[in-house]
């Protein structure tokens, strides 16, 4: 079973994305910011990572960085979850590392489609 970590700091969001990740057969782990969500890395790297960008402690932007300069954080597929959809801070999160940028509001067919175009969901998941 793929694992799903969801950082975000909107606790109404987490469980909107955990609700819908957990219906796709989605493992799932939640962190309130980017510095917890570092330590669930830490702890187990996920399969894929729904990423906030405006977040207390540490925000996504920060996170990511750190993330893909350890030696494990290649691996993740990072998508953004966001309300910042200007071109600078798309094109910031795809240089530092990000895989996919959605924006919020979302639905579980934005995010099976991102998903399967990311390989980490089978197509027979689709909705």
């Amino acid at each position: 079973m793929s694992y799903c970590l969801i950082i975000d700091d909107s606790r109404v969001i987490r469980k909107v994305s955990r609700d819908i990740a957990e219906g796709l057969s989605f493992r799932v782990a939640e962190a309130e910011n980017g510095e917890v969500g570092l330590q669930a890395c830490q702890a187990e790297m996920p399969d894929v990572i729904l990423l906030d960008w405006n977040m207390p402690v540490m925000d996504g932007y920060s996170f990511l960085k750190h993330l893909r300069a350890t030696p494990e954080g290649q691996a993740p597929k990072v998508v953004f979850c966001t309300t910042e959809n200007d071109l600078d801070h798309i094109t910031r999160a795809l240089d530092a590392g990000a895989n996919e940028y959605i924006m919020k509001p979302f639905d579980r067919d934005i995010l099976a489609a991102k998903f399967q175009e990311l390989g980490v969901l089978p197509v027979s998941h689709s909705a």
